[in-house]
């Protein structure tokens, strides 16, 4: 072959390898396409190509055909030919003396089965190699020198380039997979759209967040979906960002879903009018359910203030209202039938009892009352109800009970649950001065994760509901936002203190349940509590107490800190009979028993008292006679008692304000107790 000839022949090669560079999808389709070019040219049975990364620091093998050695992993730069010619960037026949030279002087090392011939190219692109190409030959009838020499190295220039253009396309195209996987399953919306707001793109997120599919939403204008009241404040920040261009810019918006309803979107906008892709960016989260968290929270916090306060207050509070009840049942005991005063006695009872309730209105909102809970059938407490609500509702309203046969047991306080239904009828009736219907139902329920998720800060769970619905005006959803904060009210001045619903929603929270409330405006409203359910049988009712208490002579140590308290408890327990020794605190009253000669039957102890808690002194006292009974008494909330040890079984309680008649019921139970 003529020289002429020869030229042709390699220019050729040079096109077929830009050529198959272009079609080539990547470096797995191009590599053995070069293959093959140079196997036309010269003997290439035994052909390799080696890349050096440099980010990594290491040589991989891309393409590997060899009839001895299989394909090397990638590796750390070794001793190998590969490596020198890397190192020197200059092209190297290695026969089989060169090799040996090499290792003598310590240049190379053998890897691999040994070559009669080993020639390799340098991959030059600017000035930095990038790789190798190499053939090599074990057969004596298969030899390499000069012109294979010259031919490698002339397609060589080429062979980097296209090498290199599809390493970078491959590159391009991975990147341009990986950020279109980030924007594909980002939980972010991400949307491009022209500075007036016509969206031109929205990631699939927007699906997922607002339900419209992608064609629904590209094309269209981006305020056909801001909420009216918003639209001025996303106008003057798209005006912004476009003004400060690529400086992110803050923006939120009530944004409609697909169904209706509204989301609350917060994100930024960024212009990007410096880039390739102009436009303006919006990155954005949807906060919604955050928010309403949030606010759940900030609820709770106040909840938890006004609840702290009335649980500060309701001791002293309820020592004073066991004062003046208990004086004005003495006074009433000292006046005839006649007396012109007992009116007024009558009615500073009926204040002081007034008083009392509010009291414990307060601290059920704070979920401090001292409850007693018990296993109950919430069916039989409604049936137990029903027949106080009809006079209270009026006859103009229809009442309907739907309770569920089979109903599970819920555990709480039956009392409380009675107060529950009574308030939630009352705000009923109040909604509906026309007449309407009242429907209260039960049902039993197992709420998922999804459902509890959707109604925080409800639990998965077994619940038995206890729902309380009417046919009246209805609320908008500013007002059910305050209808349980206290002294809340929409009835006018002097109808209602605004505790009815707060009450409500103490009990169910104390009593480890949760409410949730439907309305709208002109649709009646509907009150859900869910109650735990029990594992436990349904207990027995507890029996009615007797009508009065009979008299008693034993002995009691009565120990109170308030002296108000004392001395109406002292006479009180005096009157029916009762020896009593009083004492002001928990060492006064160790004091007394050790100079009293004779028996004590009964210590009547304030729970909390300066100096010892009412339930040391009578540890102390049991342990030297444990014949001794207790009967515990307090005015401080449900966390006081329960940090000084009591509502244990056992242990008998009297919860302040308390009448006289009351306290000595009490006493003469616990006296006559086996």
């Amino acid at each position: 072959m003529s020289r002429r000839d020869r030229s042709e022949q390699l220019q050729a090669a040079t096109y077929r390898i830009a050529e198959a560079a272009q079609a080539a999808e990547g470096l797995h389709d191009l590599l053995p396409s070069i293959h093959g070019i140079v196997g036309e040219l010269m003997p290439a049975r035994n052909f390799y190509i080696a890349l050096h990364n440099e980010a990594t620091n290491s040589i991989s093998f891309p393409y590997f055909v060899d009839e001895v050695d299989a394909p090397p992993a990638p590796k750390s730069p070794g001793r190998g030919l590969t490596e020198y010619v890397l190192r020197t960037g200059k092209p190297l026949l290695a026969t089989t003396e060169v090799h040996a030279e090499l290792e003598r002087r310590g240049e190379v090392e053998l890897l691999g089965a040994p070559s009669l011939d080993w020639l390799g190219v340098p991959l030059v692109v600017g000035d930095k190699t990038m790789g190798v190409v190499v053939v090599q030959t074990y057969a004596e009838g298969v030899r390499f020198g000069e012109r294979e020499q010259g031919i490698l190295q002339f397609v060589s220039t080429q062979v980097a380039m296209a090498i290199e253009r599809k390493r970078a396309f491959e590159q391009l195209r991975d990147s341009e997979r990986r950020f279109r996987a980030l924007i594909e399953h980002s939980t972010d919306v991400i949307a491009l759209f022209t500075p007036e707001g016509l969206i031109r793109y929205g990631s699939p997120a927007t699906t997922r967040v607002l339900g419209h599919a992608l064609p629904e939403f590209a094309g269209r204008h981006v305020f056909e979906f801001v909420h009216p009241e918003d639209q001025a404040f996303v106008k003057e920040q798209l005006t912004e960002a476009v003004r400060r261009s690529g400086d992110p810019v803050a923006v939120h918006a009530r944004v409609r879903h697909k169904d209706g309803s509204w989301r609350l979107l917060a994100g930024v906008l960024t212009n990007l009018q410096d880039t390739d892709m102009r436009g303006i960016v919006g990155n954005y989260r949807d906060i919604t359910d955050r928010r309403r968290l949030e606010e759940q929270l900030r609820q709770s916090q106040r909840m938890e203030v006004v609840g702290r306060l009335a649980g500060g207050l309701a001791h002293d509070f309820n020592n004073i209202l066991t004062a003046i009840s208990a004086f004005t049942h003495l006074l009433l005991d000292d006046l005839p039938l006649q007396d012109p005063r007992r009116q007024n006695a009558e009615q500073i009872g009926k204040a002081t009892d007034r008083a009392a309730v509010l009291t414990r209105q307060l601290l059920a909102y704070g979920r401090r009352q001292v409850l007693r809970p018990r296993v109950i059938d919430l069916n039989a407490v409604v049936a137990g109800t029903e027949k106080l609500l009809r006079p209270l509702i009026g006859e103009h309203i229809a009442l309907a009970t739907r309770l569920r046969p089979g109903l599970w047991a819920g555990r709480a306080d039956p009392g409380q649950i009675e107060q529950v239904i009574i308030n939630l009828a009352v705000n009923a009736r109040d909604a509906m001065p026309q007449g309407g219907q009242l429907t209260i139902e039960t049902a039993n329920l197992r709420l998922d994760e999804a459902y509890a998720s959707d109604h925080q800060p409800m639990s998965a769970g077994e619940y038995v509901m206890l729902a309380v619905s009417d046919t009246g005006s209805g609320m908008d959803k500013e007002t059910q936002t305050h209808i349980f904060e206290p002294f809340f009210t929409t009835k006018p001045r002097g109808q209602g203190t605004g505790l009815g619903l707060a009450t409500v929603y103490g009990i169910v929270k104390q009593s480890g349940g949760f409410i949730w409330v439907y309305s709208e405006p002109g649709h009646g409203t509907s009150f859900k509590c869910y109650l735990p359910r029990a594992a436990e049988a349904v207990e027995a009712p507890e029996p009615a107490s007797a009508a009065s208490a009979a008299p008693g002579s034993e002995t009691i140590l009565l120990a109170e800190d308030e002296e108000a308290v004392r001395k109406a408890v002292r006479q009180t327990l005096t009157r029916h009979g009762y020896r009593v020794l009083e004492t002001a605190g928990g060492p006064a009253a160790l004091a007394l028993v050790k100079s009293h000669p004779g028996p004590i039957h009964l210590l009547l102890t304030d729970v909390v008292m300066p100096g010892m808690s009412g339930r040391e002194l009578a540890d102390r006292l049991t342990a030297d006679r444990p014949e001794l009974r207790v009967l515990f008494m307090s005015g401080y909330t449900d966390d006081a008692v329960v940090r000084h040890g009591m509502l244990e079984p056992g242990l008998a309680y009297l919860q302040k304000p308390f009448c006289p008649d009351v306290l000595a019921e009490k006493v003469r139970e616990v006296l006559d107790a086996s």
